[in-house]
């Protein structure tokens, strides 16, 4: 008779709370087929899991030391300088891996963009939607240097369609690879509820500082001018939940998936980010929203870009946003719905072993 070992180690990179946010559904299927997740990141993203999953063990992988500038044109410059930090991270991670594959018996390993969680002995799939990473003029060297790292993966899951109706564009497409590329379709912890609307506007705010506090200010001085009921969730993980009224503004710190779902649910519009969790979210919810992408990371420039471009989502630079500016929401079409779900068992055959 077969037996199956069950721990499978799930480690999201800690860049914002996208990463870490997106396996929270992963982590749930696990659990439904009779695995064992063990979590590991660092930061704000482990915080995050932790949270959601109090009963499961968490272990802690070292910083990519990921730091944004104040100003967009210092973008690049700031992750070169920091790369020295980051290769060292992944290579340190690397070592902690092949260490706790023996330790845990691990029967399979899923990484959010850490390209250093991996074991050749061990079945090791990476999830991104980053085949190509855009960086200006060196995009040809950083969509390379990405692939060699995915080529040490057994499978590479883009969370998307391979079809004319996708939502990464060239980010998770290429016109010709040799990687192992499955794509599994949208990916979102959040489910459709028919909810009576109860906010007129949610900011949804994420990402890396001190772009995360630059936006938080200017948002708060525009929607003193916002006649309508507005939910701002900060995206500011802590040990207790802080909510405050400002006139017509509920904030909040944080919320777990469950609020969140309901808070976004009722919710009419949505301004947000243009990261790629987000937009999956918005696409399960069926949500409309107005995107302000980080300034000077060009995955979520391309991304509004390209939604603005299909009419799908408006957008704006962050600088040229004003509260006016959200009345164009009803200008688009919002995304369309996708009626195709996961095959999860077939995605974890991978993991099952004697």
């Amino acid at each position: 008779m077969k037996t199956y070992k069950r721990n499978i180690l799930v480690a999201p990179l800690n860049w914002g709370l996208g990463h870490a946010t997106r396996c929270i559904p992963i982590i749930r299927e696990l659990e439904k087929n009779n695995y064992i997740p063990i979590i590991a990141s660092d930061g704000n993203a482990l915080a995050l899991l932790k949270k959601e999953f109090p009963h499961l063990l968490h272990l802690e992988l070292p910083s990519y030391n990921i730091e944004y500038a104040k100003k967009a044109e210092n973008f690049k410059w700031k992750l070169i300088k920091n790369s020295p930090k980051t290769i060292a991270a992944i290579l340190s991670e690397k070592k902690i891996v092949k260490k706790w594959c023996k330790e845990f018996g691990l029967s399979g390993i899923i990484s959010d963009n850490r390209l250093g969680v991996y074991n050749k002995k061990v079945p090791s799939v990476i999830i991104t939607h980053q085949l190509t990473v855009l960086s200006g003029k060196t995009t040809w060297i950083s969509s390379k240097l990405h692939q060699f790292f995915i080529k040490n993966f057994k499978e590479c899951w883009v969370p998307d369609f391979d079809k004319n109706i996708n939502f990464s564009g060239k980010l998770g497409h290429l016109t010709d690879s040799d990687l192992n590329i499955h794509y599994i379709g949208t990916l979102s912890r959040l489910e459709k509820q028919e909810l009576p609307i109860k906010y007129d506007l949610m900011v949804l705010l994420s990402g890396p500082e001190p772009q995360r506090t630059l936006l938080e200010e200017k948002l708060i001085t525009e929607l003193k001018n916002y006649e309508g009921k507005v939910i701002f969730i900060k995206g500011i993980v802590e040990n207790e939940q802080k909510t405050e009224q400002i006139d017509n503004i509920t904030l909040c710190n944080f919320m777990t998936s469950s609020e969140l779902e309901i808070a976004i649910n009722e919710s009419k519009k949505i301004l947000c980010r243009s990261g790629y969790t987000t937009i999956m979210d918005l696409i399960q919810l069926q949500k409309k929203a107005f995107f302000i992408p980080t300034p000077g990371q060009p995955e979520q420039e391309y991304l509004a870009k390209r939604m603005k471009k299909s009419g799908t989502l408006p957008y704006c630079k962050q600088d040229d946003f004003k509260i006016e500016k959200i009345q164009e929401i009803e200008l688009y079409t919002g995304f369309p719905k996708t009626l195709e779900f996961i095959d999860w068992k077939k995605l974890f055959v991978l993991f099952k072993s004697e």
